[in-house]
């Protein structure tokens, strides 16, 4: 299996220098492709208004706002995994809050290693998101040429007199004797009579 198969894109929102000297040296791996850090909640809203980022990292408190209200809004709003690092007193708590959406939390200080297992559970999130994006799209692909052929049938039943049965073997039978997809069949029938 190919480790690199994927590159990603990552926001890290910090406003303390000693974090990201820390977390530096972990996020210069080849699985990310473009880091790029912010030191406010407001500055990371315009970049991710800028573009799409795969994780979202943010070490709280920050100096506009905590930071859990953006990662649960990234993770809503979008297919971002977001990472929150807290204190360790504040752990539970603002993991019971976040949970739901799926929120990961780390507490701090922790390690390296703690760190580096993380960004590997977020790339695993990520990729599991990828496949769904795409089933979601196969799905969506497959309901849009159901209401094409639809609407192809319908036509063909007000305009040739076909009864519903006969559309549809119509359209199927045009599909296979051209050897091209039901859809581009409806597409045509529709321009035809439209």
């Amino acid at each position: 299996m190919d480790i690199l198969k994927h590159s990603y894109s990552l926001l890290l929102i910090s406003n303390s220098e000693k974090f990201n000297s820390a977390i530096a040296p972990l996020l210069q791996n080849p699985y990310f492709s473009f880091v790029h850090t912010v030191s406010s909640i407001s500055a990371a809203k315009r970049s991710l208004l800028e573009r799409a980022y795969d994780f979202v990292i943010i070490n709280c408190p920050l100096s506009d706002e905590f930071g859990s209200k953006l990662a649960i809004d990234v993770c809503q709003d979008s297919n971002c995994v977001a990472l929150l690092f807290v204190k360790n007193e504040l752990y539970h708590d603002i993991y019971y809050k976040v949970m739901d959406y799926g929120v990961f939390v780390l507490p701090k200080p922790t390690s390296g290693i703690v760190v580096d297992r993380a960004l590997e559970w977020m790339c695993s999130m990520r990729e599991r998101m990828r496949r769904l994006e795409k089933k979601t799209l196969t799905v969506e692909e497959k309901m849009e040429e159901i209401r094409l052929v639809n609407r192809a049938k319908w036509i063909l039943i007000e305009q040739l007199k076909m009864t519903e049965a006969d559309a549809h073997r119509f359209i199927e039978k045009q599909a296979m004797d051209r050897c091209v997809s039901k859809k581009e069949i409806a597409n045509n029938i529709i321009k035809t009579y439209s």
